[in-house]
Parts: C-alpha cells; sequence; structure tokens
C-alpha cells in the first residue's frame, strides 16, 4: 500500500508540474484580453502607424510566446498582424477554419453588435503543427478590431 501511495503521489506531482510548465509556454485568455486592452490604448497613445508597427514586430511588446495581436477592419481587412507580416491587406472573411467556419465573419458580427466577445474555431498550431481548438478575444475599437487567440 506504501509503494501505492508512493506511485501515486510522484504521478500526480509529475501531472502539476507538465501541466505548469505546459501553461507557461502558452498565453491564456486573461493575458489575450490584457492584451487586447493594452493595444487599444497603445493605438489612442500613439496612433495607429506606429501601433501597427509595433505589433507587426514579432520581437515587439506585443508578442508574448503564442500571443499577438492582429488588427482587421470592419470589412475583414487585416491592417497588422503580429505572427505573419505576409498576411497584412488580405481579405481575411475569406478564411475559414477545418471544419468550412467562417470565423472572421462571426468576430466582426460580434464586434459590431456586442463590441467584444470570444470566438471558438479550429486552427493550425505554428508551435505543434496540429489542428487544436484557438479561442480569440476580440475587442472593437473605433472603426477597427483588436485580437488576440489562445490555443486550448
Amino acid at each position: 500500500m506504501h509503494k501505492f501511495l508512493k506511485f501515486l503521489t510522484i504521478g500526480l506531482f509529475s501531472l502539476l508540474v507538465s501541466q505548469s510548465i505546459f501553461a507557461a509556454e502558452h498565453g491564456t485568455a486573461q493575458e489575450a484580453e490584457a492584451m487586447v486592452k493594452k493595444a487599444i490604448a497603445y493605438i489612442k497613445s500613439k496612433g495607429p502607424e506606429t501601433a501597427y508597427a509595433e505589433f507587426n514586430n514579432t520581437k515587439g511588446s506585443f508578442t508574448d510566446r503564442d500571443l499577438y495581436i492582429f488588427v482587421i477592419d470592419l470589412n475583414g481587412k487585416d491592417l497588422a498582424h503580429g505572427a505573419n507580416a505576409k498576411l497584412i491587406g488580405k481579405d481575411f472573411r475569406t478564411l475559414r477554419d477545418v471544419d468550412n467556419k467562417a470565423f472572421i465573419d462571426d468576430i466582426l458580427s460580434v464586434a459590431k453588435s456586442k463590441g467584444k466577445g470570444w470566438v471558438d474555431y479550429k486552427w493550425p498550431n505554428p508551435s505543434t503543427k496540429e489542428i487544436e481548438m484557438k479561442s480569440t478575444y476580440f475587442e472593437k475599437a473605433g472603426d477597427v478590431v483588436v485580437a488576440c487567440g489562445i490555443y486550448k
């Protein structure tokens, strides 16, 4: 019985350590929301041109592990993207997840009607190369939507 308890204790400890390491590698919902709010404040204080340049900087203050900011206008055009600058200027309304979900349309609809929210979809994780559940937090700020997603 003593060996079983020892094994169980070690197993639980290992599980907790592995989960905390995993969490440290990935952003949380609270961190995504905080980054969006920080980005909106940055746009207001520095102006869009300066802010978008900082958002596009993959080594800048708006990139943290797998968290980054992207900004789209109310028609779905990408204005800034912290993970892939090649996407700037693209129409994101054409994006679909692996289940053909038009998640950008969902983001725009909620942003226009409620001002902020979360949208879930399936998306390739650049770290694992696997399709994973992703959730993006966004807020409407004037005529743009500022967003940051997390992998679940």
